[in-house]
């Protein structure tokens, strides 16, 4: 694809969502661990981050194979633990994947592997200190030069402290690998958790595989070790977080349906269907096309995302459109995305039109009938050039934006799914 696309047509007609992301990472690390052969349906290797997680786990000694659409993992912690020679760090690439990276940290000091892991853009420079903290108290070594993190140790079991405000992977890390220890562990979070719901489908998709972890109020989790990850075959469900943009076009004018998803997902990204109807829009199902959405006016709300992050971009890009001012609300994390997301949001959609601005953990937008266009750089976030796109729906002169393929991080075919219709033709 060329270095910017302007946009030219919209949504219209089904869309086949891909697969959740963040499911995906789980899965492929709980298939890589259990003994024997997991089938994993409905994934899709192609996107970057979860490119990045096979990658290190074929690296570590895990089998891929695609058969009749049907990824196959063959795994098992003593084939990992057996196919590299320890006498030299094996080198493992995370690409700009923040799952990766968590993941894998402990997963390495399980294998007791040695492990240089090197990684781009901004992931290096996300916040770490306390996770790595929590693992040197029992025993772990880290070393960081430039965009590397070396990793040498053993994961024991016993009693982790962690905070639970700065992200949720760094629980579900060790939630993943604590299991395979020789005795019990518990983590107790010293901070509220925010964006739970990611945990949630971490313990989910793990009880799939055959392993448990009990959770107990307060912020403490007991993890039972010497457990045994069981092969098994699993179904993949459709990405709500990339169904949230189709959405919001479709409470923005386009008829359109999102084909895939489940009603009772275990995904936190779900809300967006709660905030399009708190925005006085119907969201609804329907045979032909799947979850619609659709909107007479956008009312104007005020909405606290710390359990939801990653739907900011297409809330924001909504809410331009409000009848009113509105605010997004608990966004500091925001500014540790894979660009400061905050400030993009605010920079990019302000640069079409939008009358919005950044507050050091908030958004408030004064909703306007329709942009003026123009250029947006979405810096490397798939995300912003997804909010751009769904912004570009009302108006009234071009949006171009500047390196399209920052998409590939999550959702490949996005263009090809979203670029449908010529405006005339989607209302």
């Amino acid at each position: 694809m060329s270095s910017r696309l302007e946009i030219q047509r919209w949504p219209a007609g089904t869309v086949t969502l891909p697969p959740s992301k963040s499911i995906s990472h789980r899965a492929m690390i709980c298939a890589a661990l259990s003994e024997g052969t997991s089938r994993l349906s409905a994934i899709d290797l192609r996107g970057d981050d979860v490119a990045a997680t096979a990658a290190c786990l074929s690296t570590l000694g895990t089998s891929f194979k695609i058969l009749d659409g049907i990824l196959e993992i063959r795994g098992g912690t003593s084939m990992l633990r057996s196919r590299l020679p320890y006498s030299e760090p094996v080198p493992l690439d995370c690409g700009e994947s923040g799952s990766t990276l968590r993941f894998l940290i402990p997963l390495l000091l399980q294998l007791d592997r040695p492990a240089v892991i090197a990684g781009h853009g901004k992931l290096m420079t996300r916040p770490m200190a306390p996770y790595l903290k929590a693992l040197e108290e029992k025993g772990a070594t880290f070393h960081t030069e430039g965009n590397t993190l070396s990793v040498q140790g053993r994961l024991v079991s016993g009693e982790y402290h962690l905070p639970g405000n700065i992200s949720s992977q760094y629980l579900s890390g060790l939630l993943l690998s604590l299991p395979l220890a020789e005795g019990d562990s518990e983590i107790q979070l010293t901070t509220p958790l925010e964006s739970g719901a990611y945990v949630d489908m971490t313990i989910s998709v793990m009880r799939e595989f055959g392993v448990i972890v009990e959770e107990y109020s307060g912020g403490r989790y007991r993890i039972p070790g010497n457990q045994v990850y069981q092969a098994t075959d699993y179904t993949v469900e459709a990405d709500y977080s990339a169904a949230a943009f189709f959405l919001a076009a479709g409470a923005l004018g386009c008829n359109t349906g999102c084909l895939g998803l489940r009603k009772d997902s275990m995904q936190g990204d779900r809300a967006m269907t709660s905030i399009i109807a708190a925005c006085g829009g119907e969201v609804f199902w329907s045979e032909e096309l799947g979850l619609q959405a659709k909107a007479d006016t956008i009312r104007p709300i005020t909405v606290d995302i710390r359990e939801f992050p990653d739907l900011a971009p297409p809330i924001a890009a909504l809410l331009c459109f409000a009848d009113g001012e509105s605010r997004i609300t608990g966004a500091a994390r925001l500014r540790m995305k894979e660009s400061d997301r905050l400030h993009a949001l605010a920079t990019q959609l302000s640069e079409i039109g939008a009358d919005i601005r950044e507050e050091e953990d908030q958004l408030v937008i004064h909703g306007v009938k329709e942009l003026h266009g123009g250029v947006v750089d979405p810096q490397n976030d798939h995300r912003i050039a997804m909010a751009a796109a769904v912004a570009s729906i009302k108006s009234k002169g071009a949006v171009t934006i500047l390196d399209p393929d920052c998409v590939k991080k999550s959702y490949p075919d996005f263009w090809k799914d979203f670029c449908r219709q010529r405006r005339e033709e989607t209302r």
